[in-house]
């Protein structure tokens, strides 16, 4: 008798003979479709010169056949990792999510593939989070606040000639492929939505202040309340660092101040939902005796209680906007051929946490 799985003993060798199929390669599409193994590589790659009847043909076949290309094998052939890196610090857990959904969802399908690479304190670091991306063999990066602000980061990149796309970048706005907001422009919407529901004593809980995005959303509240003619109480401004726990303390220590607020203008949702926390475990009620707003329009805001007002930053289109741009250019398509810049709209969402102060 012979030993376990050798062939007399019909053990795994013989079971998985005949299993393993022969993986489809571009010859084999070659011949289904009728052209040259080159002309499979040229139509499955939308290179140039290849015309529409045969790019068809060669995909049909391909489809047919259930090809799936060899990643690590394009590579080697096209000298490119066909990898494109997303890096952001970090902000609320429901702010990153969006960006990666949106960034995943314009490479879905694609030869592309999505490389997160999250980094702490970028503003005190722009050369070590330049190193790390330049370290990666990436053929492109998207940058999120704050790198998309640093100025010793886009240089390093430059210098390397490493293509980016910045997300809601706030200075420099004429440098390399933008994908923009206008933060000053949606702070001042939702302070002005609450300074014209009658609230006086508005306090504001800040983000990370290296990140431009909270200067920008102060600018805008200013605005509002110069325009009001109502000034602000300096005391009941906070800073938090876009994070629900720290959120939360600094909400107490404003809710426990002398001067309570009668409403609070937090700069994300993660903060904002803290604040009601904090103000429903010191016994008051939101939007009776606090209102509140926060930024962003995460899933946390319309699935917190009261529903939160907030600002809607289409975060997740944003991002897929900026690895559109970005695979045009990494694809061949001329700078000069994208938008330098493309600007997204806010919206201001009115819900149930914020109404008029109590008499």
């Amino acid at each position: 008798m012979g030993r376990s799985g050798s062939p007399s003993s019909g053990g795994p060798s013989n079971r998985l003979e005949g299993t393993i199929s022969k993986r489809t390669t571009i010859v084999d599409i070659a011949r289904v479709a009728g052209v040259t193994p080159k002309t499979v590589s040229r139509a499955l790659n939308d290179a140039p010169h290849v015309s529409a009847a045969v790019r068809q043909k060669v995909k049909e076949a391909a489809e047919a056949l259930d090809y799936h290309p060899n990643l690590a094998a394009q590579s080697l052939i096209a000298r490119r990792s066909f990898l494109i890196g997303l890096t952001y610090e970090r902000p609320s857990p429901s702010y990153v999510v969006e960006l990666q959904n949106g960034a995943l969802s314009r490479l879905d399908d694609g030869r592309y593939r999505l490389v997160v690479l999250p980094f702490a304190h970028v503003a005190s670091r722009p050369e070590e989070l330049g190193k790390l991306l330049l370290r990666a063999g990436l053929d492109g990066v998207l940058l999120a606040p704050p790198a998309s602000d640093q100025p010793l980061l886009l240089d390093m990149l430059e210098r390397q000639r490493l293509p980016y796309a910045r997300i809601t970048p706030h200075s420099d706005l004429d440098r390399g492929l933008v994908v923009a907001m206008d933060e000053s422009a949606a702070g001042h919407a939702v302070a002005q939505h609450l300074l014209a529901l009658g609230h006086r004593r508005i306090g504001i809980i800040l983000g990370d202040p290296s990140h431009a995005a909270s200067i920008g959303r102060l600018e805008g509240y200013r605005r509002a309340f110069a325009e009001a003619g109502v000034a602000i109480d300096d005391d009941l401004i906070v800073t938090g660092d876009f994070t629900y726990a720290v959120g939360y303390e600094v909400a107490r220590t404003l809710l426990a101040g002398a001067k309570r607020p009668t409403a609070v203008l937090a700069q994300n949702d993660d903060m904002a939902v803290a604040a009601i926390a904090a103000a429903r475990e010191m016994g008051l009620s939101v939007p009776h005796d606090l209102s509140v707003a926060g930024f962003d329009n995460s899933e946390v805001s319309r699935t917190a209680w009261p529903p939160l007002t907030t600002v809607n930053q289409p975060v997740a289109q944003m991002a897929w906007d900026a690895a559109d741009r970005l695979i045009a250019m990494l694809d061949g398509k001329a700078v000069s051929d994208l938008p330098q810049r493309r600007d997204h709209a806010h919206e201001l969402l009115v819900r149930a946490s914020t109404a008029a102060p109590a008499a």
